[in-house]
């Protein structure tokens, strides 16, 4: 990690008119459409950002998009990278640390994951209250982490309980049900196995999914309260296991969207 690089990604955003942004969000899987309810919007794609990541999956645009929600002055990452494509864990959280770079004091994160829980059904949402890092590594394992923030960072309570209390008191306004989990992360691309489904019930995970982790422990090391909405796309139960329909899952998270845009907007606004 060099910290040059930041600031240059940093500065040129600033330039196009990213002008201290209070919250930011990264979208999730089939997660796209939060950012038809921005105004005053200023895009920059991620190939024009410095040493910005490209996304590669076919289902995430590519931009860091400003602008203005529930009255406040967000930036939202339309697209997400992810361990499977390639890239190590610093690339894949380099957008927060830019992100922060611009000043935001909050990040929302969503993503689209299986229900190991087979008490949450598809179309459901999860507030992740813990999670299970299942990739193998970690994004604060480089040489010069001391420089960025605490090598050795806590994660005794990965996620805001400020915002997760807020989003409880939305969805329970709203007549929105959302359930409460712990999220495992895994490396993906390919979905699990019938006994690696039952290795995750063991070992506590109620929804799995192959992203997010990296950005909370990004967020956790520099201090930047961080909270996020799992949307269950299919059900894993390995009793009962079927091959898995990647268009339906996008289906499913394109259906859900909507409860999941209120909940942020709804948070953003009373922030």
């Amino acid at each position: 990690m060099i910290a040059k690089h930041l600031e240059d990604a940093v500065a040129y955003l600033k330039e196009k008119g990213f002008d201290a942004p209070e919250v930011g969000i990264v979208l999730g899987t089939g997660l796209g459409q939060l950012v038809n309810h921005l105004t005053d919007k200023v895009e920059a794609h991620y190939n024009h950002i410095p040493y910005f990541p490209l996304a590669t999956v076919e289902f995430h645009a590519g931009k860091l998009i400003y602008g203005t929600l529930g009255g406040k002055k967000i930036v939202v990452m339309q697209g997400r990278f992810h361990v499977y494509e390639g890239y190590d864990l610093t690339d894949v959280t380099y957008p927060i640390r830019v992100m922060h770079g611009l000043g935001i004091k909050k990040l929302l994160i969503s993503n689209a994951s299986g229900a190991i829980n087979l008490d949450f059904k598809k179309g459901d949402m999860m507030l992740i209250e813990d999670h299970i890092n299942l990739q193998g590594g970690s994004p604060l394992a480089f040489k010069n982490v001391g420089e960025f923030g605490e090598r050795f960072t806590d994660m005794s309570a990965p996620y805001d309980p400020i915002m997760g209390a807020a989003m409880k008191q939305i969805a329970k306004e709203q007549g929105i049900l959302l359930q409460e989990g712990i999220y495992a992360a895994v490396v993906g691309p390919q979905l699990e196995t019938r006994a690696e489904y039952r290795m995750l019930k063991i070992l506590g995970a109620d929804a799995v999914g192959m992203s997010t982790v990296p950005e909370v422990i990004v967020a956790n090391h520099l201090d930047l309260p961080v909270a996020a909405i799992s949307v269950i796309t299919d059900e894993c139960d390995p009793e009962k296991l079927k091959p898995v329909d990647i268009a339906e899952i996008i289906a499913i998270a394109g259906a859900t969207e909507p409860k999941m845009i209120t909940l942020f907007k709804t948070l953003i606004e009373r922030l």
